[in-house]
């Protein structure tokens, strides 16, 4: 998995405890793995239509860093299914995990809609690379 997606720890961003807000991370993690479905899949009409249990191993307090790591899983006829990752980016430890986020892509219409995808796809200057 790679992470790549970076979130400073601010005090807006904190609950009464003191640490990260849940729904702030989950907010954050959803529209990361949304921009990477609309990638993979080449259209910005993706929604979100599952994710699994989700896992807090620990919390992020005020002036930590942590990081997002998102990797596909599995492309299906409409979907793409991908895993999270969110960890403290300094000692490296695990926040939440979560083992399954499904995006569903859809027509002008709003109708879930073949993507004709079946492996990952990066873009680099210009030159598309497929890795498996």
């Amino acid at each position: 998995m790679n992470f790549y997606t970076r979130k400073w720890i601010k005090p807006e961003d904190l609950n009464p405890n003191g640490s990260l807000f849940g729904g702030t991370l989950l907010r954050w993690i959803d529209e990361e793995a949304v921009i990477y479905a609309i990638v993979q899949l080449g259209n910005p009409q993706v929604v979100t239509k599952y994710i699994s249990e989700i896992n807090f191993v620990s919390s992020a307090k005020q002036g930590d860093i942590i990081e997002m790591g998102i990797e596909a899983l599995s492309f299906g006829r409409t979907s793409l299914t991908m895993r999270c990752e969110v960890r403290n980016k300094i000692t490296r430890k695990t926040i939440l995990s979560i083992d399954k986020l499904v995006f569903v892509n859809l027509d002008s219409e709003g109708n879930p809609t073949p993507h004709h995808k079946t492996e990952i796809t990066y873009a680099y200057m210009g030159i598309e690379k497929i890795t498996k």
